[in-house]
């Protein structure tokens, strides 16, 4: 009788035990993506800002970990934006360039984005903000993993004032061509048809509202939130409260808000309990738009910017932070890039990874600091019309000859208005990114095997992906998606 008192006296005990005492239980981190619309590597506070602060990220990177060589797969919107979606380099998937209001095209069906990955371990999925991987209800957020979005769904300058056609006399053929009104949508449907400049004053504000509402709604489950801010992509609006914030104009202004709703994501992570078991990424989708100049962003130390193949236009600010998991206040600077964050969620929730090919890597020992050697062995920048335009590696930047935009010097336009690009012939150089991150320096006849080694990443390329400029044809590309006469319109 004692024993069986003893025993039932224990089982109470276990069972009213407070959770603490428990043993510990595996628990799949929340993810949170934070995607900025044409911000430079030298926008924010940790990668050298001026003229301005960013208290939050700051903050952000000394409680995390700087990636001071990540990479996107392309210096463009909706290509950069399915890679990381897909964990592709664009091309394989078929993407290009940036689509617009008469784009008939997106993300295949056969695709398995970041948000399916995260669904196969019960996640709830949001999406507030800019899409720009297809507009018609077929290929929006919610048929590609999200349980809800909210935002434009493609950039935020295809609209009727769009610089190109607003100074156009009303009777000009171009002008009567000009983009539709702007539309924001809500799950599938069009919640506001005529988006005004006012409008987009509150868009910062809207999309980081909804992001912490559905953080708090979904505390007790393990989530993804995909958080891509409309701006810094011109034209550039901010909401009152942040009007005159900074003491460098608009652009200051737009980036005190920006850096404002990282805070306010961070504020209720550790509101709600749930920061040291939430990974959260910044970073961008390419560099700075400089022909827009003084509302445009800085590459630092970068050449050039958005809409090129060198290091101002693919490599972007990133900062990673997850407490307890990646180590504090410090800093990788391997390559990496937006296609592996498919591949690493994958490894952290343990959820199968796609079937079909991709090229992200798993970077944990990067993320984690457990390791300092990429992954990429060769890693291919494509722009425009499938041109292999260069291929890289950890250190050195075989640059291709190609026909590359420029400003040559031009400081850009002002207050909105850009100044015209010019064509530049690019030569075919060897760049040291390890001592030249600024590629001034042609050093192929000093490493010829240097150049023979990425000459044959290249042709790893070209194989898979096909390169215009050699009128190669790639045999693994997989077609995006089309839209067909049955299919429902976005105005349907």
């Amino acid at each position: 009788m004692s024993r069986l008192i003893a025993s039932v006296v224990f089982l109470f005990l276990v069972s009213v035990s407070p959770p603490s005492t428990r043993a510990a239980e595996p628990v799949s981190p929340n993810v949170v993506v934070i995607f900025i619309d044409d911000l430079g590597y030298a926008d924010i506070g940790p990668f050298g800002a001026k003229g301005y602060t960013t208290p939050n990220l700051d903050r952000m990177a000394i409680e995390g970990r700087k990636f001071t060589n990540f990479v996107v797969a392309s210096a463009v919107c909706s290509a950069s934006r399915s890679a990381l979606m897909t964990g592709c380099i664009h091309e394989r998937i078929g993407f290009r360039g940036a689509l617009g209001p008469n784009s008939k095209m997106g993300i295949a069906a056969s695709e398995t984005t970041l948000a399916e990955v995260c669904k196969q371990k019960g996640y709830a999925t949001a999406c507030f903000g800019k899409w720009h991987l297809g507009h018609h209800p077929k290929f929006l957020p919610t048929k590609h993993g999200f349980d809800t979005y909210l935002g434009l769904p493609y950039s935020n300058d295809m609209w009727p004032f769009h610089p190109d056609f607003v100074n156009l006399p009303p009777d000009s053929p171009a002008r009567k061509n000009n983009y539709p009104p702007l539309p924001l949508i809500e799950n599938d449907r069009i919640v506001d048809s005529d988006v005004t400049g006012e409008d987009q004053t509150q868009l910062t504000k809207l999309y980081t509202e909804r992001s912490v509402k559905f953080i708090r709604e979904n505390r007790d489950r393990p989530f993804f939130l995909y958080l891509p801010h409309a701006m810094v992509h011109v034209p550039l609006y901010v909401s009152k409260g942040f009007e005159n914030k900074s003491t460098s104009g608009l652009f200051g202004d737009v980036m005190a808000e920006v850096d404002w709703s990282v805070g306010e994501i961070l504020k209720v992570l550790k509101e709600t309990g749930i920061d040291d078991r939430t990974l959260v990424v910044f970073t961008s989708d390419n560099g700075p738009w400089l022909s827009y100049g003084n509302h445009a962003g800085s590459a630092g130390p970068l050449r050039e910017g958005k809409g090129t193949a060198f290091e101002g236009g693919v490599r972007v600010p990133t900062i990673m932070r997850w407490p307890t998991k990646i180590p504090a206040n410090t800093s990788c600077n391997r390559l990496a890039s937006t296609i592996d964050l498919l591949p690493t969620v994958a490894a952290c929730i343990d959820a199968t990874p796609p079937t079909l090919a991709i090229d992200g890597k798993d970077i944990r020992p990067l993320l984690f600091g457990t390791g300092d050697v990429s992954p990429h062995k060769s890693y291919p920048y494509y722009y425009a019309n499938q041109e292999l335009r260069a291929v890289r590696n950890d250190r050195w930047k075989l640059m291709f000859a190609h026909q590359s935009r420029s400003l040559k010097g031009s400081e850009g336009g002002k207050d909105g208005m850009p100044t015209a690009y010019k064509n530049e012939a690019v030569a075919q150089a060897l760049y040291d990114l390890e001592s030249d991150v600024g590629e001034t320096k042609d050093v192929s006849d000093q490493y010829p095997e240097i150049v023979a080694e990425l000459q044959k990443g290249a042709e790893y390329w070209r194989n898979q992906l096909g390169d215009s400029l050699t009128k190669k044809m790639g045999t693994a590309i997989r077609p995006a998606d089309q839209l067909e006469t049955t299919d429902r319109r976005l105005s349907d």
